[in-house]
């Protein structure tokens, strides 16, 4: 049995929420292991709709373990939050089928704030990153800077005022350089008290339940957020995410070794979208796009923003397919095309008059990238529901084999509706 790792390979809203849940139906263990509460999942299950932006898909599954890993910022007022609506929705969210890594990083209230002051500051010079403003960057940055309070810190109320004592030294220099004001100790503290009782019966060593796990043999589904585009170090930096949110950060991010790996997964949508700034090479401004957006509903789960839709570029997912190792993708929203007259894909750029069949690294590069386009004849029958390949128009068929042709990885699954059972299977990761 292979444990697997499913991840973006675009710029999120992939659909990766419904491919988890249905994934999970075959793990024992779902697992999140980078990002925030900035990246949502919608589930449609037995037509009832849950929104999850920080628990794992998986939590919605009777009979699985989830787990927030230690790659993950967690923020405990959201969590508790969501905690709450999905019990109200007859979901089993108790600490026996949800652990939290006793090292995770807490997202707090001056996070949030220091989030929304610097968007606020960038937005004036036309620098702004396109944030969710919940305090996700920050907080990662105060990981790195060794001086983040973590889920364990809450049980040892003499180590927690020392780390907010040292949080706040550099926190309150940063809010003075903006012009706002600083916040009180005691403040945080009584932020803290409030979700503690809350919070410590969830914590964990995640790294011992892993290896528990692996040596029984037990089934492991790694849930990654966002998408490889977004990811600090390949993405389109610096419109990226806090975190690595490729396939590597799996093993780094829940606390296992990466010979725990054994199938990468790329979800990918059968266009292309993006929320916030940055470059978009495919981006149609105009009446596709318009169509794709209205047909796709493509409003973010978490902010309600509308998303930048285009057409495929087969040159990014190529790209993320190598960046992270993937075996295979989901190829999702394919009925979102349905109707179209012809469709095109990216299958190159041209930037500064050459051709070049990869996303440059450089942010100017980026901006100039043009894309080269081929035209596929499109189909009029509906994808949507189709349960087998014999319910696909051929024109749809075709278009899937294309684009398995042009990023060179093989299509594992193919999603046709939000619904858990409108699925696909041609490979099973997990008997890969």
């Amino acid at each position: 049995m292979a444990n697997v790792v499913v991840v973006g390979s675009q710029w999120g809203d992939e659909g990766k929420g419904k491919i988890v849940d249905w994934l999970s139906e075959r793990a024992d263990l779902v697992v999140r292991f980078q990002g925030g509460h900035n990246a949502g999942h919608t589930l449609v299950v037995d037509g009832k709709v849950y929104k999850l932006s920080l628990l794992p898909s998986g939590v919605v599954r009777p009979g699985k373990l989830s787990v927030i890993g230690n790659g993950v910022v967690f923020d405990p007022h959201a969590f508790v939050a969501e905690v709450e609506r999905l019990q109200e929705l007859g979901v089993d969210v108790s600490p026996q089928r949800l652990k939290i890594a006793e090292n995770t990083a807490l997202i707090l209230s001056l996070h949030r704030e220091l989030d929304g002051f610097r968007e606020d500051a960038a937005s004036n010079s036309g620098t702004r990153i396109g944030t969710t403003r919940r305090g996700i960057g920050p907080a990662y940055e105060d990981k790195v800077g060794r001086r983040a309070v973590r889920v364990m810190d809450l049980a040892d109320p003499n180590t927690l005022a020392l780390k907010v004592d040292r949080l706040l030294t550099h926190h309150n220099a940063l809010r003075r350089g903006l012009g706002h004001p600083e916040v009180e100790h005691g403040a945080i503290m009584a932020e803290l008290e409030t979700i503690t009782d809350k919070i410590l019966p969830y914590m964990d060593r995640v790294w011992r339940i892993l290896d528990d796990a692996r040596r029984s043999g037990e089934r492991i589904l790694f849930e990654g957020a966002q998408g490889s585009l977004l990811d600090i170090d390949h993405g389109t930096y610096p419109f990226v995410t806090s975190s690595n949110t490729v396939s590597g950060q799996a093993a780094t991010g829940a606390g296992t070794g990466p010979g725990a790996i054994g199938y990468v997964l790329g979800i990918t949508k059968a266009y292309t979208t993006r929320v916030g700034e940055g470059p978009f090479p495919t981006e149609q401004d105009n009446e596709i796009g318009d169509f794709l957006g209205e047909r796709g509903h493509e409003f973010g789960t978490v902010t309600g923003r509308k998303r930048r839709c285009g057409w495929f570029d087969a040159v990014l997912v190529r790209q993320s397919v190598a960046v992270n190792g993937m075996d295979g993708i989901a190829l999702t929203k394919l009925d979102v095309l349905d109707g179209l007259d012809e469709i095109k894909v990216c299958t190159g750029y041209r930037l500064d008059g050459r051709e070049i069949d990869y996303l440059p690294a450089s942010q100017g590069a980026q901006q100039r990238v043009e894309p080269i386009y081929q035209t596929l004849e499109g189909w009029k029958d509906s994808t949507r529901g189709a349960r087998s390949w014999n319910d696909l128009p051929a024109q749809a068929v075709k278009y899937v084999r294309y684009v398995e042709e042009l990023i060179g990885a093989p299509v594992a699954l193919l999603s046709t509706s939000p619904e858990r059972e409108d699925t696909i299977l041609v490979t099973d990761p997990f008997q890969d």
